[in-house]
């Protein structure tokens, strides 16, 4: 069980919003059918906040974060990143975007096999504008602070999945993003890795990392601070997680478990 204050639908009062979505609608058509993936959904986020979005199968929880993130194209509705309406961008000024301001994670991982760990993590800061120094310095502070530093030159195919999904974790993180999106970081993993990743990415929120993290697993859900569950598409509730210093416990006993 996650223990919940009364539901809040937004950051605290005194945390600037981040992200904000309105009236956000995503309907698919096949055949002559139509689907609507995601209805009327309206969150925000707060800078340095971390939201988890969880819900069935088929809620929409992962279409709703690939339209956050400019993967995808809304149907209707907005969607507001650091002040500026970005629903109506073209492709690639998404794209010069997310290379500035947004980071992902995988359940698959999705690095790039043709290339050693090094250069899956240099990529994004490259993309994003910084000299090849930088970026190079960049991954070695990733790296080692993820533990990895060992792994820079090996194919991403022979690094076991917690260690490929600490690579995708510093990939996201290259660009130093003010939002990271992760999409079932821990689904493809062994509880071992997981609890790894999961220790990774607190501690990546506690250096004031903005995260908006979708995920089935209720434990997992209880490290953010703010739970938002999607039934049918739509915001079934959103709410506070219990403040940290009463949950600390409980986050070190779930670690445990995990283990």
């Amino acid at each position: 069980m996650i223990d919940l204050l009364a539901s809040g639908g937004r950051p605290p009062d005194d945390t600037p919003v981040l992200l904000r979505a309105k009236g956000l609608v995503k309907v698919y058509r096949s055949g002559g059918l139509s689907v609507e993936a995601v209805r009327g959904v309206n969150i925000e986020v707060g800078i340095g906040e971390f939201v988890a979005i969880m819900g069935p199968s088929g809620s929409g929880k992962s279409t709703l974060l690939h339209l956050l993130g400019g993967l995808e194209r809304a149907t209707y509705g907005e969607i507001w990143l650091r002040g500026q309406r970005v629903d109506r961008l073209s492709e690639s000024a998404w794209a010069v975007l997310r290379r500035r301001h947004v980071g992902f994670m995988f359940q698959f991982f999705n690095l790039l096999s043709t290339m050693t760990v090094a250069d899956n993590v240099e990529l994004p800061a490259l993309l994003a504008g910084a000299t090849p120094r930088q970026a190079r310095r960049r991954r070695e502070v990733l790296l080692a602070e993820l533990g990895i530093t060992a792994k820079a030159n090996a194919a991403p195919y022979r690094l076991s999945g917690g260690e490929q999904q600490r690579v995708a974790l510093a990939r996201a993180l290259a660009n130093e993003p003010g939002l990271l999106l992760a999409d079932e970081p821990t689904g493809n993993l062994d509880s071992a890795s997981a609890r790894d990743v999961l220790r990774l990415l607190r501690r990546t929120h506690e250096a004031g990392q903005a995260i908006l993290m979708v995920t089935h697993d209720a434990k997992v859900a209880g490290l953010a601070d703010r739970v938002i569950s999607l039934f049918d598409g739509m915001v079934a509730d959103d709410a506070r997680v219990i403040p940290a210093p009463r949950r600390s416990a409980a986050v070190g006993d779930f670690l445990e478990l995990r283990g």
